[in-house]
């Protein structure tokens, strides 16, 4: 097991079954919380939740679809029933469709807009509020260094996670004042299922990809997760509003 530095913290964590999700939900769990692997697909977060009990960890699986505002308070709700008071909440589901965007028809930005934005957008207003009555909690989205810098094929995606550093830079401020954090984590490429299938056919763009990295490789699902671990922690007590990109150097811009 890890530190423990998150012993006694309960930790939701949307879109966990898989990919960066599972690497957080571990980390999370390695450190000593109990976690709540929210996921629309109830299977594998089932595997996931089970792998990290077999692992000593207290985890569940939750079924939420993060579009739906009425399932993000079901699923607290259920959190708060079976492990506790939720400490931390991270904001990791995502979707996208790599296209340019004078191709793209609104019904694909309004799946990309309801998963990546509206998502962030159900789940803190969901759980902030139970926060707030306690007076303590950490809240960490996963944005992109897509919403930092652009992304080629990624338009309406980069503009959702353009808006959550937004959303959460104003969140800080208005939620500073109950002791709770709000602080983003943004990715730069990274080896994921999602990412493969999204390139499929075109395996020489990820390994010029690669090459553009100051690391010379793509990003691992673990490489974001002790960056969450830290906002997650006592150790970033006095951080919020911060936005951190974990991009092997690619982009360096403030």
């Amino acid at each position: 097991m890890g530190s423990q530095r998150l012993a006694g913290k309960i930790a939701l964590v949307t879109g966990s079954a898989q990919g960066i999700g599972r690497a957080i939900v571990t980390r999370l769990a390695d450190e000593g919380a109990a976690v709540a692997i929210a996921d629309i697909q109830t299977e594998a977060a089932e595997r996931t939740a089970a792998d990290l009990r077999a692992l000593g960890a207290k985890a569940i699986a939750v079924k939420l679809d993060v579009t739906k505002f009425d399932d993000a308070e079901a699923a607290a709700a259920r959190v708060e029933r079976e492990l506790g008071p939720i400490d931390i909440l991270v904001n990791n589901a995502g979707w996208d469709k790599l296209e340019p965007f004078i191709e793209s028809m609104p019904e694909t930005w309004d799946k990309i807009i309801d998963i990546n934005y509206r998502g962030t957008l159900n789940c803190c207003r969901a759980i902030a509020p139970r926060m707030k009555a306690r007076g303590s909690g950490k809240i960490v989205s996963i944005s992109s260094d897509a919403g930092r810098v652009g992304s080629t094929g990624e338009a309406v995606y980069a503009g959702c996670k353009a808006a959550i550093i937004g959303f959460s830079k104003t969140l800080a401020r208005e939620l500073a004042r109950y002791q709770i954090n709000v602080n983003v984590v943004c990715p730069g490429p990274t080896d994921t299922a999602l990412l493969r299938d999204a390139m499929a056919g075109r395996e020489g763009v990820l390994e010029s990809m690669a090459r553009g990295i100051p690391f010379r490789r793509l990003g691992k699902p673990e490489d974001l997760a002790g960056a969450v671990a830290f906002f997650a922690s006592a150790d970033a007590d006095y951080a919020t509003g911060q936005v951190l990109s974990i991009s092997g150097g690619l982009t360096m811009a403030g």
